[in-house]
């Protein structure tokens, strides 16, 4: 009863999240065909809500992918996941290509997620090394010491990828501190303390609602922005 509860508490947190993101992709889309004018790339308001988002999502990653191999790695499972999200991320990048050729997604969230799930896995069993690793990443990401961009400036002429903008981009510094905090909080079981809340366990129609979405987030996420897309297509 209590490994139900606590998935359940996981799936309505990502429930939240995938709520939030449709939110913020509804705005991205208003502004993007000329209904209203905000500054969503630029606009702190904007920057942060997004931030909240995406540290949402990642936090669920680490905490999932921890308790899917509590015990040892399911390498069966592993591999599903590998094609499920590589095939998902390329969709992604198809997509928005079509839709963006200047400014094509090579590395949003489900290609980090691909990536760092696998580059996560020697660091389950250890969370206070995953702990530490992740202050030192936040630590010298916030100093500036710390970050890939001489990767991207290697990969980007022979990738021939966008140079000045992508319309989604999660760097795997700092982000892969998540990943790292979110299955250290399974280890260390403070997970519990946060999905024996109430709010997590309370029995009502929103809960429902939003454990579904949760449960269902890598489709909703495919599909959302088509079906907004087409929506304003046909108002326009």
């Amino acid at each position: 009863m209590i490994t139900l509860k606590r998935l359940q508490g996981i799936d309505i947190f990502r429930g939240w999240a995938i709520s939030l993101m449709i939110l913020f992709h509804l705005f991205f889309d208003l502004d993007h065909f000329s209904y209203i004018d905000i500054e969503i790339k630029s606009d702190t308001f904007w920057i942060s809500f997004r931030l909240l988002i995406v540290s949402m999502f990642l936090i669920t990653v680490g905490m999932s992918l921890k308790l899917a191999h509590k015990t040892a790695i399911n390498w069966k499972r592993i591999k599903k996941r590998v094609f499920l999200l590589a095939s998902a991320s390329l969709l992604v990048t198809i997509g928005s290509y079509m839709q963006f050729p200047q400014s094509w997604i090579y590395f949003g969230v489900l290609h980090f997620v691909l990536v760092s799930s696998l580059i996560a896995l020697p660091f389950l069993n250890y969370p206070k090394l995953s702990v530490s690793l992740a202050m030192f990443i936040l630590i010298g990401y916030a100093l500036n010491y710390l970050h890939m961009t001489w990767l991207f400036e290697l990969l980007v002429q022979p990738l021939q990828l966008p140079k000045e903008h992508t319309e989604d981009i999660i760097r795997f510094i700092p982000w892969f501190a998540l990943i790292l905090l979110g299955s250290a909080m399974v280890t260390l079981n403070w997970h519990t303390k946060l999905f024996s809340h109430d709010f997590f366990n309370r029995k009502s129609s929103l809960n429902s609602s939003f454990s579904f979405l949760g449960r269902n987030s890598l489709l909703i996420y495919l599909i959302h922005q088509p079906i907004l897309f087409a929506l304003f297509f046909l108002l326009q």
